[in-house]
């Protein structure tokens, strides 16, 4: 029982981190989006941190950046490889 909620404990945790990344990921991609090679350079790294469905939800969060940023456009080759 005890094992049981320390496993429990432990998971909740790993997801708490994961969503601090994803979050700052998206900080981090906000912060450098007035400049499409950093922006491909961010977005290359926090492909290589983050969790597959993050990259799917991060995918979806870079198409709403996109409507007010059209010239990061080109750093969606990264997203489709």
């Amino acid at each position: 029982m005890i094992r049981h909620l320390l496993n429990l404990i432990y998971l909740k945790s790993q997801l708490a981190m994961a969503r601090a990344m994803f979050d700052y990921t998206k900080a981090v991609l906000s912060k450098v989006s007035f400049d499409v090679n950093l922006f491909c350079k961010e977005l290359q790294k926090a492909l290589t941190r983050l969790l597959p469905y993050e990259v799917e939800e991060l995918k979806v969060w870079i198409d709403s950046l996109l409507k007010q940023n059209p010239e990061l456009n080109q750093c969606l080759i990264y997203l489709n490889p």
